[in-house]
């Protein structure tokens, strides 16, 4: 399974740079900053993040998508990797924090809504599993990660069926607490 996680990601990402050395004119030319990043999010970040509402993401694969993120960035701006330029100073010419991995959040928070919305297999399944009625046991090791981790680490999954039923509240609720990652860097 992780795995298959790891080829889809990889197949994504490849994807993704191939879209964007296609179209590059339209992403480093003399356009405003804002059209320019619109577009690498809209035509890029589409392609790179297709189905990611059902990755389940280990620090591997994270990394993997914040260092395309700055990729994106750098070839937006002209910047080699050989200019020795650090992330930050990317990011700051660019205007942006780091935002894939909040936008994968959001998708994950949507479609798990949805999901409980619905009436359907899935949605009994996935109840079932929050109210600790599935459980699987037996096997050595660290605990995988698994799809609802992070909604549960985020909020806890005693309401998650209530809230879901509320669009707004839904909304709000994992729009603020799944805010962009902000890094602290150490000196």
């Amino acid at each position: 399974m992780m795995e298959d996680v790891l080829v889809k990601l990889s197949v994504e990402l490849l994807l993704a740079k191939a879209a964007f050395n296609k179209k590059r004119t339209l992403f480093t030319s003399t356009l405003d900053l804002e059209v320019r990043k619109k577009r690498v999010k809209c035509y890029v970040w589409s392609i790179a993040l297709y189905g990611a509402e059902t990755w389940t993401l280990r620090a591997v694969d994270q990394k993997h998508l914040e260092s395309f993120e700055m990729w994106c960035w750098r070839r937006t701006e002209k910047i080699s990797w050989t200019d020795h330029v650090r992330n930050e100073e990317v990011l700051l010419r660019v205007k942006e924090q780091r935002n894939i991995l909040h936008e994968i959040r959001k998708r994950k928070a949507n479609w798990f809504g949805h999901i409980l919305r619905r009436n359907c297999h899935l949605q009994r399944v996935i109840e079932r599993k929050i109210q600790g009625g599935i459980e699987v046991t037996g096997r050595q090791g660290r605990r995988r990660k698994k799809l609802l981790d992070d909604l549960k680490e985020r909020r806890g999954c005693s309401h998650l069926k209530e809230e879901a039923l509320d669009r707004t509240m839904w909304g709000t609720r994992f729009g603020r607490f799944f805010g962009p990652v902000v890094r602290q860097t150490t000196k």
